[in-house]
């Protein structure tokens, strides 16, 4: 007999991210569902710090075949895959859903670009993830350290809370902004990664060091704009981050860099290009990184 307690969790995008979220909620005894492009029977998730979690399929890859009713929906597509996404959103959020859709994604426009393609009476959550996890080859994921989610505090957040704060560290935050644009700094920062070719080491160089910090700076100006609570002190601690991570630790738009495919520039860099123009903030080095970025993506 099914565990009444066992939430029917769906995770659109069972890459790593979402590869690693439907462990941790497989560990805690829900009924998950994988949701994709690809087919497969089955995704290993590694933690480096523990064994091996199974995570039985098959990934879903029809949204027609999507469950009729779910408790949670968690989205882990890239930002600039959620376009092709929207068949699952509806297919798992449809009219009159009420089941939460968390946005496991990066940027600070997660729940605009998600509100319009599910139920309307479905919270919409946005999150900052740390998960640095990688896909090794197909169907099998490492995760190098626990991972950590913040969410707003708000309706469908502690349902989120309660399935995933077994395996990750999960934050309530009153003032969810100044969290989320903080973590838009560092990867706008780490950018830098994907336009040098290089790995974590890089920021040890005192140039690469100095452009990254006038970057952080920029991104900071633009968060205060935005009514962020961001001081420029922000930035040293930013830097710092970067300076204890393993050397030879990479992030997902360098890795996908690295593949030769699509990047996730536009959530990550572009935006504050485009909302610094909003408010009048200078952007000058974003000015030169987006069309790099945006070249480097394949993009006309």
């Amino acid at each position: 007999m099914p565990d009444p307690s066992a939430l029917r969790v769906a995770v659109v995008g069972p890459g790593a991210i979402g590869a690693a979220v439907a462990a941790i909620a497989l560990e805690g005894g829900h009924q998950v569902t994988l949701c994709g492009r690809t087919p497969a029977g089955s995704i290993v998730v590694c933690p480096d710090d523990g064994p091996e979690v199974v995570v039985p399929g098959p990934v879903l890859t029809d949204p027609g075949a999507a469950p009729a009713e779910v408790d949670l929906v968690l989205v882990a597509v890239k930002a600039h895959q959620t376009e092709g996404a929207v068949p699952w959103l509806r297919a798992l959020s449809p009219p009159g859903g009420q089941a939460p859709v968390v946005a496991l994604q990066n940027g600070v426009e997660q729940r605009a670009m998600l509100r319009p393609h599910v139920s309307p009476q479905a919270p919409v959550v946005p999150s900052v993830v740390w998960f640095p996890a990688e896909v090794t080859e197909p169907g099998r994921v490492r995760l190098r350290l626990r991972p950590s989610i913040t969410l707003p505090d708000e309706p469908g957040a502690g349902l989120a809370q309660g399935v995933l704060s077994g395996g990750c560290d999960v934050d309530l935050a009153s003032d969810f902004p100044t969290v989320a644009w903080r973590k838009l700094t560092l990867n706008a920062v780490a950018a830098l990664l994907v336009l040098s070719g290089r790995r974590a080491a890089v920021y040890g160089r005192p140039d690469v060091h100095g452009l990254s910090r006038a970057l952080a700076l920029e991104c900071l100006a633009v968060a205060r704009a935005e009514g962020a609570d961001l001081p420029d002190t922000v930035a040293d601690e930013i830097m710092a981050q970067f300076e204890a991570m393993p050397p030879d630790m990479g992030t997902s738009m360098l890795f996908d860099r690295e593949a030769g495919r699509e990047l996730e520039w536009d959530a990550r860099n572009g935006v504050v290009q485009r909302l610094g123009a909003r408010h009048g903030v200078p952007t000058p080095i974003s000015d030169v990184i987006v069309p790099l970025l945006a070249a480097a993506s394949g993009e006309a």
